[in-house]
């Protein structure tokens, strides 16, 4: 009897189908049955009855968040740190890398990688703590500079439109060095006899790395940039909340405050309305990302998909 090919590839490479057994747990565990909790976004959750005992609602919890007075506020805020974040982010950690790959000092290539690297092994709450200390009004660091120069002193934290420079830069500030590892790692899958051609042919560091390293790049930051489209409206909550006070509000609150305040600490916590928030969040996220691969792929032929 003839033996199925699927079988006899499994029986044959048993060893790394066996190393696939905890991180498929992990993903069907953490993932994928959670999915069934998503359901009380459509009905009208009550603990005492479950979630398979409580009524059907339909999109009523969706209807309510699309017509409610702060939807516009919280969709604005949301959208207005990703897309904030994406154009002052994306591009520095390239530059960055740029810059890195043609340093020759082998010994100070490596101070800078590591100086850089360390920020993002920062936690969110010791560098929300840093923030809060160094643009204190009263004895942070940056207003005493303020006040030397004969300035009025400046509460970062209180003027709404401080707040998206502040959670967008100290974010870049954060991450452009561990971010740049993809981009160093792209270039160095750059074939060096183009380089070597093109300095036989007079070509400069400016020319070579617009005719070589970006469009060698270029997949990679395409594939990343159609990740950063697709989770445009999840900015994070931690850092966020941690930064957020009541007189930054109105351009703080987004939709992941929103949710936890909806959902969690409010005197009467409404869990199927923050579902179906976050539902919506997940949903035009995953058409983003559907969106921007289709038009990548038509346009450049790199996509995820």
């Amino acid at each position: 009897m003839k033996q199925n090919p699927l079988i006899k590839r499994i029986i044959k490479n048993w060893r790394l189908y066996f190393l696939l057994i905890l991180p498929v747990l992990y993903i069907i565990i953490f993932a994928y049955y959670p999915m069934i909790g998503a359901q009380i976004a459509f009905r009208n959750f009550k603990p005492r009855d479950g979630i398979w005992g409580s009524e059907w609602i339909g999109l009523r919890y969706f209807k309510q968040f699309l017509s409610a007075a702060d939807f516009t506020k919280v969709l604005r805020n949301t959208i207005n740190l990703s897309i904030y974040g994406l154009i002052a982010g994306f591009p520095i950690p390239i530059a960055f890398a740029l810059a890195l790959n043609y340093i020759k000092d082998g010994l100070y290539k490596k101070s800078v990688q590591m100086i850089s690297y360390a920020p993002n092994f920062i936690s969110v709450v010791v560098l929300c703590g840093m923030l809060t200390q160094f643009l204190n009004p009263r004895i942070g660091a940056v207003n005493n500079i303020i006040a030397l120069l004969g300035m009025e002193r400046i509460d970062f934290l209180a003027e709404p439109g401080m707040f998206p420079h502040l959670y967008v830069w100290s974010g870049i500030w954060q991450y452009t060095g561990f971010n740049s590892i993809i981009f160093l790692a792209a270039l160095s899958g750059i074939n060096p006899e183009l380089h070597e051609a093109a300095i036989m042919d007079g070509a400069n560091k400016l020319k070579r790395i617009w005719h070589i390293d970006i469009p060698g790049i270029i997949p990679t930051a395409i594939i990343l940039l159609i990740l950063s489209l697709g989770q445009i409206l999840n900015v994070g909550f931690e850092k966020v909340f941690l930064l957020q006070t009541p007189l930054n509000m109105r351009s703080s609150e987004i939709i992941a405050t929103y949710v936890y305040k909806i959902g969690l600490v409010s005197n009467l916590p409404n869990y199927s309305y923050a579902t179906a928030v976050g539902l919506f969040q997940s949903l035009v996220g995953l058409v983003l990302l559907l969106t921007v691969n289709w038009i990548a792929r038509r346009i450049n032929e790199s996509s995820l998909f």
